[in-house]
């Protein structure tokens, strides 16, 4: 039996790309949700307008409502991150031995 070099690879990338993607989504519903809770928006409704839009695009439509919110954004963005690596981890790549 021979070990399959390639094909671990393979494998190993399709699984660290579905869970570094899997993070950065989590990262940024939890943002949108964070920045809702603080700007006196639906936070659920928000999250789920993070499949929908880009954050550039949910922004700008909230800015005209709420004004800047660049700064609420990076904090939310801050504490979002450091949530979901407590929760699931650090989403930096694992290396092969």
């Amino acid at each position: 039996m021979v070990w399959d070099l390639r094909g671990a690879l393979l494998k190993k990338e399709e699984f660290e790309s579905a869970r570094l993607q899997n993070f950065e989504f989590r990262h940024r519903a939890r943002t949108m949700r964070l920045l809702a809770e603080r700007i006196g928006e639906d936070p659920q409704a928000l999250a789920v307008e993070t499949a929908e839009h880009d954050d550039e695009a949910i922004l700008a439509r909230l800015t005209e409502k709420h004004g800047d919110l660049a700064e609420r954004y990076y904090e939310c963005q801050r504490e979002a991150r450091a949530q979901l690596i407590a929760e699931i981890g650090d989403p930096t790549p694992h290396r092969l031995g």
